[in-house]
């Protein structure tokens, strides 16, 4: 019998959201699949879980992306290959805005601006509020609606908002979606 592990998705993988989440991974006791970054995602659902199952800890943070693909691409067909997985508990979900209005959006349960201000609207990829109340446009957030996801949190573009996410100043923007997502969730990492 195989022990369930916990992940957290994020939808972004350029080498800016790179440094963020494997900084943020490293801060709260977990571990980032690094190769899962991708402009446009490279890995496949499969490959994606052997790494996961891999990871010497939970939580595990994972990258995903479509690289403005209209439709589904290789980041959400992994996305959701991962999301389904009888092996995998997702604790949620970090939704990443997007300049793309391809019809491409989301419903979020609450976005964190490029301030660390929690919003019921969505923001955009410079991480400030929109008008939309739960909602938020991006490249590969298209197919969150079909999955079960206990709490998806919208922000703007990892690791960039103006540089107010830039993993020189500890990424706070990622790191408070992921500690809202382990609050949420009931996951609570120990510090040593």
């Amino acid at each position: 019998m195989s022990i369930r592990r916990r992940v957290i998705l994020v939808t972004d993988g350029d080498e800016y959201a790179k440094r963020a989440v494997e900084h943020v991974a490293r801060e709260i006791g977990g571990r980032c699949i690094s190769s899962s970054y991708g402009n446009p995602s490279t890995l496949t659902g499969p490959e994606i879980v052997k790494l996961i199952k891999k990871a010497p800890q939970d939580p595990v943070l994972v990258m995903f992306d479509d690289s403005g693909i209209v439709g589904e691409g290789a980041g959400e067909t992994a996305l959701k290959y991962v999301a389904s997985h009888k092996d995998i508990e997702v604790l949620g979900v970090i939704a990443v805005a997007a300049k793309s209005r391809h019809e491409e959006w989301t419903r979020v349960d609450v976005c964190i601006d490029r301030d660390g201000v929690l919003t019921p609207f969505g923001v955009d990829k410079f991480g400030l509020e929109e008008h939309e109340l739960g909602r938020l446009n991006g490249d590969t957030v298209y197919c969150l609606d079909e999955l079960t996801i206990p709490i998806i949190v919208g922000v703007g573009d990892i690791g960039k908002m103006a540089r107010r996410d830039s993993y020189k100043l500890g990424a706070p923007i990622t790191k408070k979606a992921v500690e809202l997502i382990l609050e949420r969730s009931g996951f609570h990492v120990e510090k040593q």
